[in-house]
């Protein structure tokens, strides 16, 4: 993905006026740069022990902002994926693919005109300075590594997570190393929902664990079990795959992902192929699972010993009506996700469907909860 990068070399008595003539022609967000010295006022809050030399102040400014060119095709799907992500309670908003500052080759040249125009107009009334225009080219790529600085091993009890281009340490005792590149459009694993959810995970699978008693199996459940042998995990919202792949690293069988970002794919065979995992033990959906009966019955109805969805409270909700028909009896609900001042809401959700759960643990870490739920 290209961002045009377009600065307008012009003063510091111009900069804010410009800033809100090109909000006024459609453009979401300015960056500013000058020499201007920081106020007492502007430094409070900063927590820095020398600031930056910027060098004297000669008056003058850049206002920059960025665009992202599109096929118009590729525009019209954006918008229509955009459109109908905002219409879907159950989607998480974080999905919502850009839509700020997007145009077609042809209005990105049409807007040129517009911004000429108006430094025109805004030179009668005011000093710009220069007025001209640079442009410059911004690939993601660009930006994408920054973060991997920030990014180190980290522990989950007794379990390390670790990105897969550092080293474990030497003198590290895990019993369970798992390697993780989040790829560029998910988590790393180190917020607490996580966190909440791997513990649950590697309380709740082991090889012992029988959601359904083979001895009062129906026939229909002995039959699913039977097709299902072993440990399965469904993971909602599965992004990296992260709790997916810890699944199968503590001991599940198979696991079936489903996610909105088609991202998740070469995100998820890269984790198992990081931690020497065939990719035949994890299935992806790239589907919305709320009132899907299709994607559901394409999962397998009664096929899951659990459940995980680390998500946001109002799609957990969501889900405490809709995941129960994939569990098997008994079968397990593990989400996260949930802030604290969302925790009465969630369980009132549960509570309403009281024919479906029980609630087994509500566990808290920072400000984040983790509910976790058995099928009657």
């Amino acid at each position: 993905m290209i961002w045009k990068k377009c600065t307008i070399h012009t003063t510091e008595e111009a900069e804010d006026i410009l800033s809100m003539n090109l909000a006024e022609l459609g453009i979401e967000g300015v960056q500013i740069e000058d020499r201007m010295p920081l106020t007492v006022e502007d430094t409070k809050g900063m927590f820095v022990d020398q600031m930056p030399d910027f060098g004297p102040d000669d008056g003058t400014a850049d206002v920059s902002f960025y665009v992202e060119i599109l096929h118009p095709e590729e525009k019209q799907d954006r918008l229509a994926k955009a459109a109908k992500v905002a219409s879907d309670p159950s989607i998480d908003a974080s999905y919502t693919p850009n839509t700020a500052n997007v145009y077609t080759r042809q209005e990105f040249e049409e807007l040129l005109q517009k911004v000429r125009a108006m430094l025109q107009d805004t030179a009668r009334y005011c000093d710009i300075g220069a007025g001209t225009m640079d442009f410059s080219d911004t690939e993601d790529k660009d930006w994408i590594n920054n973060w991997k600085t920030y990014f180190h091993p980290f522990h989950v009890d007794d379990i390390l997570v670790k990105p897969i281009w550092e080293k474990k340490p030497v003198d590290d005792t895990s019993k369970l190393v798992i390697e993780i590149d989040p790829g560029t459009a998910f988590g790393t694993g180190m917020h607490d929902t996580t966190q909440l959810c791997i513990r649950q995970l590697k309380k709740y699978i082991n090889p012992n664990l029988k959601t359904i008693d083979e001895s009062t199996a129906s026939g229909a459940e002995a039959e699913a079990m039977d097709a299902h042998a072993g440990i399965n995990v469904a993971d909602i919202g599965t992004g990296s795959g992260i709790l997916g792949v810890t699944a199968l690293m503590l001991g599940a069988s198979h696991v079936f992902g489903t996610d909105l970002d088609e991202e998740s794919i070469p995100s998820i065979k890269n984790n198992l192929k990081a931690n020497h995992l065939a990719e035949d033990h994890f299935d992806i959906a790239i589907d919305n699972i709320v009132g899907n009966d299709a994607l559901k019955a394409r999962m397998g109805l009664g096929a899951y010993d659990i459940v995980v969805a680390n998500i946001l409270a109002p799609v957990i909700e969501l889900l405490t009506g809709e995941v129960a028909p994939l569990l098997k009896l008994h079968g397990l609900f593990i989400t996260s996700g949930i802030i604290d001042e969302k925790e009465k809401e969630v369980l009132q959700a549960f509570h309403a469907h009281e024919d479906l759960w029980d609630i087994l643990e509500v566990n808290h870490q920072g400000e984040w909860i983790n509910i976790t739920a058995k099928k009657k």
